[in-house]
């Protein structure tokens, strides 16, 4: 699979391009303000900022009262593959966009640059700088060596006010995994992470995982997304004696590898018949399998569709992983 389409609504608002000297909405805090630039002034395979996003950056400043944007999106910052992502730049306006509640770092489809070839980069900052911020989502993680720029970074941190952390990738490092373990979140209620493949740098483990399983810092948390998981099944067996389950409404397992060794461990560990949803699509389940979990979760509501099958030799995929 291939994230092929923009967001049409962030944040429960549409999306709205923004377009240099184009007719802007009546009302301009009834969107998700979506900024993207492309040009050929920007430098190939090098970690800088791309000089066409920060001029259009500052015009979308300059057009719109930023103090109106409560939701934004960034897609392409030039090619995201080689330039910058524009962290320092969202920063430096965090005193215009006072309103900011809602962001979205890489709304970029696969014609425009491969998930996992998105430099992202610390993220950490922008926790800091937009201190009311409930909700932030985040797409691609660049498989390099920890020192290089452009790698996803995450550091712990506490902020009081987000609701709702969504990081896509093909493979999402541990360290990741464990920045986001070690925050300090007491309102969130929404965690999403795609751990991918080790063959695009998702070396995550269930080890990483357990401050999260844990729940300690999560107090809020009803929704937790564990999704395009190559260990998928480790994942499942850990999620059977996690404390965190019991507070959960929704626990997505989706685009990953799950198969009936995962799905077993889930139906024998703790009860889950308290879940509203439990999403499972593209997963690797038998028949037999998918029956005993729909019949042991009849009151849930659980998601088993687009079966997958292995390949000649066995092996297993996740939907999104380059």
């Amino acid at each position: 699979m291939t994230i092929s389409e923009h967001v049409a609504e962030f944040a429960g608002l549409p999306c709205f391009q923004f377009e240099e000297g184009a007719e802007l909405p009546e009302t301009p805090a009834s969107v998700a303000w979506r900024v993207e630039a492309w040009g050929e002034d920007d430098p190939d395979w090098e970690a800088q900022l791309s000089p066409t996003f920060q001029r259009v950056f500052e015009s979308f400043l300059g057009t719109v009262d930023p103090a109106t944007v409560t939701a934004l999106v960034i897609g392409s910052w030039g090619y995201a593959a080689s330039n910058t992502a524009p962290i320092e730049q969202l920063c430096a306006a965090a005193s215009r966009l006072t309103g900011l509640r809602a962001l979205f770092l890489g709304d970029i489809t696969s014609e425009d640059c491969e998930i996992s070839w998105i430099r992202q980069g610390d993220i950490t900052p922008l926790l800091a700088a937009y201190p009311d911020l409930e909700v932030l989502w985040v797409r691609g993680a660049d498989p390099q060596q920890a020192d290089e720029p452009g790698v996803l970074r995450l550091d712990p941190v506490r902020h009081t006010a987000l609701r709702e952390l969504v990081i896509e990738s093909g493979g999402l490092p541990g360290s990741v995994v464990r920045g986001v373990g070690e925050c300090d979140l007491p309102a969130l209620e929404v965690l999403e992470l795609w751990l991918g493949t080790d063959d695009y740098g998702g070396d995550a483990t269930v080890d990483d995982l357990a401050p999260i399983l844990a729940g300690n810092r999560l107090p809020e948390l009803r929704y937790l997304g564990l999704r395009d998981a190559e260990i998928a099944d480790e994942v499942a067996a850990a999620l059977a004696a996690a404390p965190v389950v019991a507070q959960l409404d929704i626990i997505n397992l989706s685009l990953g590898t799950l198969s009936d060794e995962g799905a077993a461990a889930l139906l024998a560990g703790q009860p889950l018949t308290h879940l509203r949803r439990l999403d499972l699509h593209h997963h690797y389940l038998g028949e037999e399998m998918v029956e005993q979990l729909s019949a042991a979760l009849s009151g849930v509501e659980v998601d088993l569709s687009d079966p997958q099958e292995p390949d000649e030799d066995g092996d297993r995929y996740v939907a999104v992983s380059e």
